[in-house]
């Protein structure tokens, strides 16, 4: 990771407390809520992408060794696709079930 972008991410999650700060000056639930939320609809996304970008290009790497093959992988890739994004659907479930509470 560059420099400048691991700098900018940790100045953003050591500064993200201070968005959801109530009159107080203390964090409150919801605001820990939010920030959980965020980070767990961004992590299932990115987690999820990468994956899928993962199968995809052993995919094509495999069809690109033996091009007969192609019958034989593509019903468990697109089982295994279909499989990464249930995932993400189901975090955005859950992500939606807490939003209930903010």
């Amino acid at each position: 990771m560059k420099k400048a972008t691991f700098v900018s991410l940790a100045t953003l999650l050591f500064s993200a407390s201070q968005a959801f700060a109530q009159a107080g000056g203390a964090v409150g639930d919801k605001g820990y809520y939010a920030l959980g939320l965020g980070l767990a609809l961004g992590l299932g996304a990115f987690g999820a992408t990468t994956g899928q970008g993962r199968v995809g290009a052993s995919a094509m790497e495999g069809l690109a060794r033996n091009p007969q093959a192609r019958n034989s992988m593509f019903v468990p890739m697109i089982v295994v696709l279909a499989l990464i994004e249930s995932l993400f659907i189901l975090t955005w479930l859950v992500a939606n079930g807490v939003s209930g509470k903010i």
